[in-house]
């Protein structure tokens, strides 16, 4: 028994209530259980009931036995002394308030039926990362796109809390938050520490007085991140780098990260940080005022063009320093653009409808991912498996949050499918 089950059986009264008795011998109805509480303090609030005729509403305190309101040393908080009912599976000591009157308690160590502890605890030690996936087919579909949404507007708000943050920590500057948090995300995820390095030690209003001049911008860029190598041959684009870098880092105080930070292994090239950096920079240098552009974009048709990035001459031969590609260097694909979208620009404006209160710019990412296509991962595949229908991105984000979650930390009460599973049997 843990205190999330009990939770559960509590909140949908799973247990028998015929001559209903608190253990101080004193008749009990449930008139309300309350409301559940995600906050601090007791575990229900605003619940109903009364004890002998006389009726009391307040807080409801539950636990696997009684003892641990001392162990989680609820007699020294204020805040349980509106608990009207200890509710607990086991009573091995009596609880008083601080005036020493004893807080009811209601013991359901025999009173629930034994198909709900079983049920659950097939989910729990059930040996697939999908708990339910042996009974996942027989709940309703309904429930499962219940699910979905709830899953989607919480991996969003997850992102976006992440976005106010760094907001924060840049003293709620958009345009130089929107810059590291857009930068990062050029990283994809193994190169994602490196570039949002990048972005804190290059500040966007240094490279926007460059931004006339690309190679100035290239040189600014792979200076900072240590990429440009040294004693190259005069008159070649590294030399000319090495150079403009020298005079500008002196002249803005710049720092530079080490070689060893940028992952190339287990990267297609068009992959490589280098041939990111050069796209990044095209997009800085084309791109006025990045910001402004993203919060008035209306269509997912001009994000893609936002996105249809081409790297200067040099990168579009190369995708390491003095290496010549054997073939053209392709542009920045579709896919790669979309992952930007997906991780970058739609938490990204999903914070700014929560900071500005304006749930028009949820709408439409919201819109946007259900029009680009869905990711294609390890963990999508799993809930194919299942027979999920994946037809956008915003299906598979959703499963990704559901996944990671509630399915690996088995929070089977807190989903809609394993509460179904165990309401319905």
């Amino acid at each position: 028994m843990n205190e999330e089950i009990l939770s559960f059986i509590w909140r949908f009264q799973y247990f028998e209530k015929t001559s209903l008795l608190t253990d101080e011998g004193s008749d009990l109805s449930i008139l309300r259980p309350g409301s559940k509480n995600s906050d601090s303090g007791p575990d229900f609030s605003d619940a109903r009931i009364t004890i002998d005729g006389v009726q009391w509403v307040g807080t409801i305190e539950l636990h696997t036995k009684s003892s641990d309101w001392l162990r989680h040393s609820h007699d020294a908080d204020k805040n349980y002394e509106s608990v009207i009912l200890h509710v607990v599976w086991q009573n091995d000591i009596t609880i008083r308030r601080t005036n020493g009157t004893i807080i009811p308690t209601l013991s359901l160590e025999g009173r629930v039926p034994l198909s709900i502890l079983n049920r659950y605890n097939q989910l729990i030690e059930h040996s697939e990362e999908i708990p339910c996936s042996d009974s996942f087919e027989a709940v309703d579909y309904i429930h499962k796109l219940s699910m979905l949404d709830r899953a989607l507007l919480e991996r969003l708000d997850k992102k976006a809390l992440l976005v106010l943050d760094l907001l924060e920590d840049n003293k709620q500057d958009w345009e130089e938050t929107c810059y590291q948090w857009i930068v990062q995300h050029f990283g994809f995820k193994l190169n994602a520490p490196s570039f949002l390095r990048l972005s804190k030690i290059l500040p966007l209003k240094i490279l926007l007085k460059h931004r006339d001049n690309l190679l100035q911008m290239e040189a600014l860029l792979f200076g900072c991140a240590g990429l440009i190598p040294k004693n190259t041959e005069e008159n070649t684009y590294p030399y000319t780098l090495h150079r403009e870098f020298r005079f500008l880092a002196a002249k803005y105080q710049l720092n530079c990260m080490q070689t060893e930070e940028w992952k190339f292994l287990r990267l297609r090239p068009s992959g490589f940080p280098t041939v990111r950096i050069s796209q990044l920079a095209s997009l800085i240098s084309e791109k006025q005022g990045l910001f402004s552009l993203l919060t008035n974009i209306k269509t997912l048709a001009q994000l893609h063009d936002l996105l249809n990035l081409h790297q200067s001459p040099y990168w579009q031969k190369h995708y390491l320093f003095s290496k010549e590609s054997k073939s053209k260097v392709p542009a920045m694909g579709k896919d790669a653009a979309e992952l930007i979208m997906i991780n970058g620009i739609v938490p990204l404006l999903v914070a700014y409808s929560k900071f500005r209160r304006q749930p028009e710019h949820l709408d439409k990412t919201i819109i946007w991912l259900s029009e680009m296509k869905a990711e294609d991962n390890q963990i999508t595949r799993k809930w194919k498996t299942l027979g999920i229908d994946i037809s956008s991105a915003a299906d598979s984000q959703a499963l990704i949050e559901w996944f990671n979650n509630y399915c690996t930390p088995k929070r089977c009460l807190q989903c809609n499918i394993g509460t179904r599973l165990l309401r319905n049997g």
